[in-house]
Parts: C-alpha cells; structure tokens; sequence
C-alpha cells in the first residue's frame, strides 16, 4: 500500500515539464550552433576543444556546490523556487548574448568573447538545472507517480530534440540567412528569450512550502570551510549508496556509449547511404534525428512508463534496453545505400535505449533520496541530483574524446570529400557494437538492483512514521 494517496495536480506536472524542455533546447541547439565556430567563423581545432572542454569543468565543479546551497536554503519561497527563477534568466540572457559574434571582429577576440560567455551560460545553466531536477524528486513520493512525473517532464522535454534538428535546415538555407554565422546571431535571440520563459515556468507554478524555520546547514562567509568539506562528504556518502552507484553506472554507460556514436549517424548517411553527397542526402540526416526523437516521445516514453506500472522499473529498464540492443543490431543490416528509408523501421526499438533512460532513472534517483533520508535524516535531492547530472556531464566530456579518437583509428577524415570503405565499414561497426556494449554493462549494473516498490513504500511508511513521532516530541 502506497504511503501517499495524494496526487500531484496535472498542472504542476506540466509545468515542471516545460522546464524540462528549456533544460534540453539549451543543450540540444548548443550541439548544433557550435559547428558554426569551426566551419562559418574558422575557429582552429584547438579553440573548439578549448571552448568544449573548459566550460564543461566548470559546470561539474559548480553543480555540487549549487546543490549544497539549494538543499540547505532557508526561505520563504522554499529550497527550489528562487534559484530556478534566476538561473533561468541568467542562461537566457547570457545565451542569446554568447553567440553574438561577428567575423570582422576576428578569430582571437571571438574566442575570448564566446568563452567568457560560455562560463556565465553554464553558471546561470547550474543555478537552474540542480535546483529544477531536485524539485521533481520532491513533487511525490508516491512510486508510480514519480515515473508518472518524470513522464511528462521528459515527453515534453523531447520536443526540443524534435525540433532543433531542423535548425540546420534553416541556418544553411540562404533563403533564410545570408549565411550560419547570421542564423545563429539571430536564432540565439529567440532560443534565449523563449527558453529562459518556459524555464521561469516551474518556479512560479510549482508550489512549495517555507524552509524559514528549518535546521538547516547555515549558508554564509563564515562557514565556506566546514560547507566545502560537508559536500566531500556528500560525494563519498553518495556514493556508498549500492542503489545510486548502479544507477550512476548504468547511466554513465548507456547515455554516453550512445553520445560517443550520435554524430556517426550524419556521417553514415552522407558516406554509406548518398557516396559522400552532402547535396543528395538532403535533410535525411535531420529527419534521423527528429523522427527518433518523435518516436521517443509518442511511443517509447508512454510504453515505458506503462511498462514501469505494470512490472515495475527495475524490470521496465532492463527489458526496454534490450530492445534497443535489437535496434543497434537492425542498423547495422537497414542503413542500405539508395533507399534512407530502411532505417526507419529501426527507429522504434533503437529509441528504447536513451527514450527510456531518464524517464526511469530520474524516479529510481528519488526513490533512492528516501534510502538516504531513511539513513541520515536528511533531504538531499539537489546533492543527489547534481552528483548525478556531473556523472552524466563528466561522460559527456568522455564522449567527444572518443569520437574523436574512433574516427582516427578507422580512418576517417571529415575534411576530405571521398572516404575509404574501411573507414565507412569502421565508423558502422562503432555505431552498433559499442552503444550494445554500453547496454550489456548496464543490464550487468542492474541485475541486482533491488529497490522494489514493496521496499520503497516500507521505506515511505518508517519516514511517516518517524516525522509524526518529532511532531508529537
């Protein structure tokens, strides 16, 4: 028997979805837009690296601390609100303002602007992401409603990987723009302005309750020291959660098995499908993307959280990346030169994989904070949540070394027009072997995961218990 009977109004959930969209249109234009460095404003190589890389450090250092902050915030707005309000103005604004670039301001000062920029962005980035993630583990603690929650918000969120594919139709198209470097001036404007409204949405519909009169850790100058060493500490008691490592691992391994191969998928349609005719491939490149993106939302994020009703997460994981091991597996035989069309009955069972990952591991993470509270007193979603998002961030960086390092060791070589068979053949063999890889690691990971809905409402009943047993004293 569920430990919490009420539920969540359809309307907070909605509202904590249209954040999750502006969390993903950041990052998915962000992919996108940064092409345009090298290719429209001859960026070196070095300099892209650079702006890849430091940013990202940063972002994984601050997460952390910005969680800290957030779980031990006394206000009368709450833990989340305030924070989510002003990071989503932050990153809009610094967004829009980042790409800002023009090429007779030259390559050097280019650099040092957008760089600059960039470590704004991704502080105004944590200062909204951490506390936004954190608020979805506390909307329920009810099982089912917390996949139900997470659902929604990554149905929603989807649509920003539905559409920002399509930018590269519109930036390239001189019916549009005069050339990429104008589209992106023009399109930051649009993309920062709409995004940083739809992040404010969460903090202002979301309800909350005061943590005025809360035993929290105090937030000021004088105890920097002692909170720098708490949030150590949060990372080594984080980490001795069996439950949460698994989560990290599995994660860790799908997510980014999957990213390190993502920008093959341009490549083997231009090479292997269209013999290198960027022309002729025409938007099939963009219609990948879009049309795995539509699949994930219409069919695989309602399937798995159906899927998780029925025979519960752990369960719903496991057979949904087995699926899209069978969709790794039927690319490798439909990607047919001539005919695009063959990978599109690939499409629904390769989206299984990343479709279902945050939909079912964003609610194990919060069934997982009880475990935690159940053992320290504390509420810690924002330390969870960031310790979480920086495994994912930290792949990230990982993923682009190795798309890197895969097309060096197969031969291919983005800056010449005709590519080797055994280049093309290698880049394939990537594309399929390693995200199935990454999955079977995972599948290994969760085998003994054991956080089951009886566990997780027995957990849910001692923590009720214990808070009326303080009331009463």
């Amino acid at each position: 028997m569920a430990t919490n009977n009420k539920t969540v109004p359809y309307g907070q959930k909605i509202a904590f979805g249209v954040g999750m969209f502006a969390n993903q249109m950041f990052p998915a234009v962000l992919g996108i837009f940064m092409v345009v460095l090298v290719q429209d404003l001859e960026f070196p190589g070095w300099m892209w690296g650079i702006l890849f890389f430091l940013p990202r450090v940063f972002d994984s250092i601050t997460d952390p601390i910005m969680g800290f902050i957030s779980d031990n915030t006394r206000s009368r707005w709450g833990r989340r609100r305030q924070y989510v309000f002003i990071g989503a103005i932050i990153m809009g604004v610094s967004f829009l303002i980042m790409w800002q670039l023009y090429r007779e301001n030259g390559i050097n000062y280019n650099f040092t602007y957008f760089l600059l920029w960039s470590f704004v962005f991704y502080l105004g980035l944590t200062i909204f992401s951490v506390p936004y993630v954190a608020m979805g583990y506390e909307m329920s603690n009810d099982f089912h409603e917390r996949t139900e929650i997470m659902a929604i918000a990554q149905w929603i969120g989807q649509w920003a990987w539905v559409i920002a594919p399509w930018f590269w139709v519109i930036m390239y198209d001189q019916g549009w723009f005069e050339s990429a470097d104008v589209a992106t001036r023009s399109l930051a404007v649009w993309v920062g302005i709409a995004c940083m409204l739809f992040a404010m949405v969460p903090a202002i519909f979301i309800k909350s309750k005061s943590t005025v009169n809360e035993d929290y850790r105090p937030l000021n100058l004088s105890t920097i020291g002692s909170s720098l060493v708490e949030i150590l500490a949060n990372f080594k008691e984080a980490f001795q959660s069996k439950p949460f490592v698994k989560l990290c691992i599995s994660t860790f391994f799908v997510f980014n098995a999957f990213n390190t191969i993502a920008a093959f998928s341009f490549f083997i349609i231009v090479y292997h499908l269209f013999n290198g005719d960027a022309g002729a491939a025409g938007i099939w490149p963009t219609l990948f993307g879009s049309l795995a993106s539509l699949v994930t939302t219409f069919l695989v994020i309602p399937t798995v959280a159906w899927m998780s009703n029925k025979m519960g997460k752990k369960q719903a994981f496991m057979l949904s990346q087995g699926i899209s091991i069978i969709g790794y597996l039927m690319l490798w035989f439909l990607f047919v030169p001539g005919k695009p069309f063959m990978f599109i009955f690939a499409l629904p069972f390769f989206s299984f994989g990343i479709g279902s990952l945050f939909t079912l591991m964003m609610s194990m993470t919060a069934d997982v904070i009880d475990i935690d509270e159940l053992n320290t007193g504390k509420r810690r979603e924002g330390v969870f949540g960031a310790i979480y998002w920086w495994m994912v961030k930290f792949g990230f960086a990982i993923a682009g070394l190795l798309s890197g390092a895969i097309m060096s060791l197969v031969g291919f070589d983005p800056a010449i027009a005709e590519q080797s068979e055994s280049a093309i053949t290698g880049l394939r063999i990537f594309y399929s072997a390693l995200p199935i890889l990454g999955t079977l690691i995972a599948l290994f990971a969760m085998r003994n995961y054991d956080l089951t809905e009886e566990r997780s409402n027995e957990i849910r009943a001692e923590l009720e218990r214990r808070k009326k047993q303080n009331s009463l004293t």
